[in-house]
């Protein structure tokens, strides 16, 4: 266990940032689910932008890293230019 107060409080503090980013990253682990699982390309076109603005947030937040976003945002164009 930690010793000083300042090793204390820094624990507290990575303990509800962890909670914090956890939260949010499994927030658009689901929105893009979600969106892949869409089959119906005007509802797909539709729910493209807010997610494709969630993983932004997530990249400039440091959440998730900034390829991950471009790869993830990218694959999703991909399968959403492939509905029909």
């Amino acid at each position: 266990m930690a010793n000083h107060k300042s090793c204390i409080k820094r624990i507290r503090q990575t303990k509800t940032r962890t909670e914090h980013n956890k939260y949010y990253a499994k927030t658009m682990r689901n929105a893009v689910r979600k969106l892949r699982a869409t089959t119906d390309k005007a509802e797909a076109e539709e729910m493209l932008p807010k997610v494709q603005k969630m993983l932004d947030k997530l990249a400039k937040t440091n959440i998730i890293h900034k390829n991950k976003a471009a790869n993830i945002k990218s694959s999703l164009q991909l399968q959403i230019n492939k509905l029909a």
